[in-house]
């Protein structure tokens, strides 16, 4: 059984979600049944497990290779695809893309680390748009607001639209998703 871990860990990692940060989740129904990337913001260790609790579909994340140093069959067998941040990874691009042209859903932070600076983002690397763009799968952009926690309705998720990126100005394209980032930040999705 593929990624045999994540199918057990999920709805546990759900329930705790729920129970110990009182997560809000807001629309999540614009997660596509079949294909997409999931794109925003970093806040915590714990970004990753707050969007398993959002979907039943599995989530492939993209992680540095760093985490595979100690705890590799943990992440192996939950599907993170392993990145070298100080090199071109065609390997791991490669699997990205498949996982999407197969239907699958891609988790990226495309700060690459946690925001810890006074910026409201880091800049965001090309990966999202990049696959977004080569595969013609929707970039699902989400915002996660207020900080972890414990036993207070304290942290939200927040999906923003659907879409595909079509421009090859790919500059502009990483501009526009973090513009959309940001605005769910703001917690405007109504009109984002």
């Amino acid at each position: 059984m593929k990624f045999w871990l994540y199918k057990i860990v999920r709805p546990i990692v759900k329930g705790l979600m729920k129970l110990l940060y009182r997560i809000e989740i807001v629309n999540s129904k614009s997660i596509p049944e079949s294909g997409c990337i999931l794109a925003g913001n970093h806040k915590s260790n714990l970004d990753c497990v707050l969007l398993m609790s959002c979907t039943k579909k599995n989530i492939r994340f993209l992680g540095k290779i760093e985490l595979f140093k100690k705890f590799g069959w943990i992440f192996r067998n939950m599907g993170v695809i392993p990145v070298n941040r100080s090199t071109k990874n065609k390997k791991a691009v490669n699997e990205a893309e498949e996982v999407l042209k197969n239907g699958g859903i891609i988790g990226i932070f495309p700060e690459g680390t946690f925001n810890d600076t006074e910026y409201v983002l880091r800049p965001f690397k090309m990966g999202a748009v990049k696959f977004s763009y080569d595969t013609k799968v929707p970039i699902v952009p989400f915002a996660i607001v207020n900080d972890y926690k414990l036993f207070r309705k304290s942290v939200k998720i927040i999906f923003g639209k659907p879409y595909v990126v079509k421009n090859s100005d790919l500059v502009y394209e990483n501009n526009r998703l973090m513009n959309k980032v940001i605005k769910l930040m703001k917690e405007d999705y109504e009109k984002e």
